[in-house]
């Protein structure tokens, strides 16, 4: 078996996640109270007490379900899972600053207030209303590039995820992204939704917050990760702190390549991913990607419990 440590991304978030893992691992509860501390502020009490509303804010969702993957990180630990037991690590969009944290590139409290800093330069980047994201289910990439390209008309409309071979995600303006539905449904989409989104992201919209998180990370110490990365822009795997760096400015604006991210890690040997913190959602991208990954979830302290007896059996 190889393993793979996958780390999910926003839409993931729930009241209450990692609250379990706080109660049961008093490294996890660390975790917490640490990027509390980095934050000044309780983020903990918005994940466990707070409203859902307040929850998905992207200025908090991020590093929420950051802070949720690492305590899921800390409960392994515990139990005697280290890092390395992992082949490769790879994050869904902001799950890429989790994977680097559980690799040991980036410390807690610098992800932390990158994604608090990123969460918010992306929030700002475009004004309310003005973008927009949708989801076309039942097109491949090319297809859901050529629904972009017609939609566009003067506006901006890119493919921003490729989940997996029956869903792509496309973000720009509302206009031509609300054509985009309409002209995927006419190109045999099985389903094109608008998503419940606060901005367009993963598109060149979002110039401007890459621009900030550019001069963000220019200021933060990244160490070579302990495993391989495979990157979201790059779809394959580098243990390089420079490309690295260069990578994370270009995730924002750049494609999510998630089924080729998949693909690759199959390619080299991957058997089984375990998602770590909130959600299945990466789990069941990855199977409709490569039926032959087993995939788990690692987000709950039995399910903590379990991942470390699998690897010790």
């Amino acid at each position: 078996m190889s393993l793979a440590f996958v780390f999910p991304g926003q839409g993931a978030q729930a009241i209450g996640m990692g609250r379990d893992l706080a109660d049961a691992y008093p490294e996890a509860k660390a975790v917490f109270d640490e990027v509390d501390a980095a934050l000044s502020e309780s983020l903990s009490s918005l994940i466990w007490d707070g409203t859902a509303e307040e929850l998905t804010l992207t200025r908090n969702a991020q590093p929420a379900l950051m802070a949720t993957s690492m305590a899921a990180m800390a409960a392994l630990k515990a139990e005697g899972v280290e890092i390395t037991a992992a082949a490769y690590v790879a994050g869904h969009s902001l799950g890429e600053y989790s994977a680097l944290c559980a690799a040991g590139a980036l410390t807690l409290a610098d992800t932390a207030r990158l994604l608090r800093l990123r969460g918010e330069a992306m929030q700002a980047a475009v004004a309310p209303g003005v973008g927009a994201m949708a989801a076309l289910l039942g097109l491949d990439l090319e297809g859901a590039r050529r629904v972009a390209i017609d939609a566009a008309q003067g506006e901006v409309c890119e493919a921003a995820n490729d989940n997996d071979p029956g869903q792509v995600v496309v973000s720009g303006h509302r206009g031509a992204v609300e054509r985009a539905v309409e002209i995927a449904k006419g190109q045999g989409a099985k389903r094109a939704v608008l998503l419940p989104v606060s901005a367009p992201f993963h598109c060149s919209l979002m110039a401007p917050a890459a621009e900030a998180m550019a001069e963000a990370l220019s200021h933060v110490d990244i160490s070579d990760p302990a495993v391989p990365l495979v990157s979201n822009v790059a779809a394959h795997g580098t243990t390089n702190p420079h490309v690295i760096l260069n990578n994370l400015v270009d995730q924002v604006t750049g494609a999510v390549r998630w089924r080729e991210s998949v693909l690759w890690m199959a390619a080299h040997g991957v058997t089984e991913t375990w998602e770590i913190g909130s959600g299945k959602a990466l789990s069941g991208m990855v199977r409709r990607i490569d039926r032959e990954i087993a995939t788990r979830q690692v987000g709950t302290p039995d399910e903590v419990k379990a991942a470390a007896e699998s690897l010790a059996s």
